[in-house]
């Protein structure tokens, strides 16, 4: 029983310290899964842009050797 109550602030102090912890750790798993949403987002927009540029250098390319053959 004398080992128990003894016990009793450490579990206490756990409870408290884990009552902080998990929120810090949901809010930080769910900014970090916003956070790599816009990421991946941001990388397919780049991605979409250069394959447009890259057609249109290629259009250019083509209309550059056409001005040329004439």
């Amino acid at each position: 029983m004398d080992e128990l109550m003894r016990l009793i602030p450490y579990v206490v102090l756990l409870k408290l310290v884990a009552g902080v912890l998990l929120p810090v750790l949901i809010v930080g798993i769910v900014f970090w899964y916003k956070a790599r949403e816009k990421e991946l987002q941001y990388h397919q927009d780049l991605r979409m842009r250069e394959m447009e540029h890259q057609k249109k250098m290629m259009e250019m390319q083509i209309d550059l050797e056409k001005a040329k053959a004439r």
